[in-house]
């Protein structure tokens, strides 16, 4: 393993509320930008452990560039305003990407990401080497481990995968793997772990389109739900549905394309989607669907240019999402605040 930097940070921005409500986004979204120090912050994620928000995302010059040099900054916050960096994860010559927040059995929290080397091909910038990555904090959430290499089930012929997001269920983590076979052919997978570091295959997935970003999620009887996201042909998502052992699944297109998918249960059959708004200038928006993605609501937020892949974090009777947008000069990590009563 390359060398890894490991940064402690008491850095501490204070939030300030952004734009006054003079476009199409609802007055009862209250939108804050909580970090803006590098030149590209994006790709975050939102968690509430030990009764506060934690939100990681990725530090760059750019989107994607051949410079190698993306890290995963992680913040905490009791309420939403004031944030501090408690991490700052780093390994030389190679790109950290995506990072996800989920918390352990053993009350931990684990950072799925990516580590990956792009450079030039063709006249474009490509990557040329993905693993999945993980880190895990103490209980406290105040130190973080090293990066280290996630291990894929042979039975995939890992190559260049990427673990997105894992989600736990009964002591069980479960993440959507997707693997890019070839320029023109993408697959995904979804994948168990007792700890986070070892992937085990459970079964395939049946879409086209190259799949790839994809969010599990679990109803109240155990039911999985997978939300994807496809980049080719018409580039629609869609929702994927499984009883236990999850090997035999159903497919619902929707009429939507997606970006940075993640969605929560509202109840018992509403759902509440976050994803890149591609057919609004406005490019980050909830979506309120039924279990299938059939969309009943759209709420546009304070957002342009390169933007979306949201946190969620259902507190205090409201829904807290974390997001990046381009809206306000420069790519800045953002936290909105919508009321619970309004997601109908």
């Amino acid at each position: 393993m390359k060398k890894l930097l490991l940064f402690l940070t008491l850095t501490v921005f204070r939030s300030a509320p952004i734009w006054a409500q003079n476009g199409p986004f609802p007055d009862y979204v209250s939108v804050t930008k909580i970090w803006d120090q590098p030149p590209h912050s994006a790709f975050t994620d939102l968690v509430l452990f030990n009764n506060e928000f934690y939100c990681t995302f990725r530090e760059g010059l750019t989107h994607v560039d051949t410079t190698n040099s993306g890290k995963i900054r992680v913040l905490k916050s009791k309420d939403g305003k004031d944030w501090t960096s408690v991490a700052l994860l780093a390994i030389p010559k190679i790109d950290l990407r995506d990072p996800k927040l989920t918390i352990t059995p053993d009350k931990r929290l684990m950072v799925t990401l990516a580590g990956a080397v792009f450079g030039p091909t063709d006249g474009k910038v490509k990557v040329q080497w993905i693993k999945p990555m993980v880190s895990f904090s103490d209980k406290k959430g105040a130190n973080f481990s090293a990066p280290q290499q996630s291990t894929l089930d042979p039975a995939i012929s890992p190559s260049k995968d990427w673990i997105w997001r894992t989600t736990w269920h009964n002591g069980i983590g479960y993440a959507i793997d997707y693997q890019v076979v070839t320029d023109d052919q993408w697959v995904i997978y979804l994948l168990k772990t007792k700890d986070g570091i070892r992937y085990d295959k459970v079964s395939d997935f049946d879409v086209d389109g190259k799949p790839n970003e994809a969010t599990v999620r679990f109803d109240k009887t155990g039911r999985m739900y997978v939300l994807i996201r496809r980049e080719s042909e018409d580039q629609m998502g869609v929702m994927a549905e499984s009883n236990a052992p999850y090997t035999n699944w159903a497919y619902h297109k929707m009429a939507i394309r997606l970006g940075g998918p993640n969605f929560l249960f509202l109840n018992d059959q509403r759902l509440v989607i976050g994803s890149r708004n591609y057919a609004s200038p406005n490019k980050m928006a909830l979506y309120l669907t039924d279990r299938r993605g059939n969309i009943t609501k759209t709420i546009p937020f304070p957002s342009s240019g390169d933007a979306s892949y949201p946190g969620m974090v259902i507190y205090q009777n409201k829904l807290w999402v974390s997001y990046y947008s381009t809206h306000d000069g420069k790519s800045a990590i953002y936290l909105a605040q919508v009321p619970l009563d309004k997601l109908h």
